[in-house]
C-alpha cells in the first residue's frame, strides 16, 4: 500500500498562494516541485543567476527537510534557466553543494520563460534507502 505525504507548508518554505505542494512523498521517494527565488513571504527575489540559484536551492533543501529527506538522498535534479549563459556560475555552486562522488544525476535546459520572470528553477527527486 502506498503512503503519501503532501508538503504544502513548513519551516523555511516560502508562503505562497500557488496551488501546488512543495513536495510529495510516496513511500521512500520524494518529488520536489520546481523551486524558485522566492522568499519566505512568497515574494519573488530578482537577482543575479547565482543569488537566485542559491535561494532556489535553499528552498529545494527546505522542501526536502520538511519531507524528512536529506541532501544525500537526492538522486536527480532538473535545472531550467532563462539563459544558459548562467550555467558556469551554477556549475560552481553545484560543485560546492554536491561534492564529487555525491552528485545527483542532472538535466539542464533553457526555458523560453520561467514563472515571475525568474532566471532559474530547480526540481528534483530524492530516494531513501529502505531499511
Amino acid at each position: 500500500m502506498n503512503s503519501k505525504k503532501y508538503i504544502t507548508k513548513g519551516e523555511g518554505l516560502p508562503n505562497w498562494s500557488n496551488p501546488i505542494s512543495h513536495a510529495v512523498v510516496v513511500n521512500n521517494m520524494c518529488f520536489v516541485s520546481g523551486q524558485l527565488s522566492i522568499d519566505l513571504n512568497g515574494k519573488y527575489i530578482c537577482g543575479t543567476i547565482l543569488e537566485e540559484g542559491k535561494l532556489a536551492f535553499s528552498n529545494f533543501f527546505s522542501a526536502l527537510k520538511n519531507a524528512e529527506f536529506k541532501k544525500d538522498d537526492i538522486v536527480f535534479i532538473d535545472i531550467a534557466f532563462d539563459d544558459l549563459k548562467g550555467l558556469p556560475e551554477i556549475n560552481k555552486l553545484f560543485m560546492e553543494l554536491f561534492p564529487e562522488g555525491k552528485r545527483p544525476a542532472r538535466t539542464i535546459y533553457q526555458a523560453e520563460a520561467l514563472p515571475f520572470g525568474g532566471k532559474i528553477k530547480i526540481t528534483g527527486t530524492a530516494v531513501k534507502e529502505l531499511l
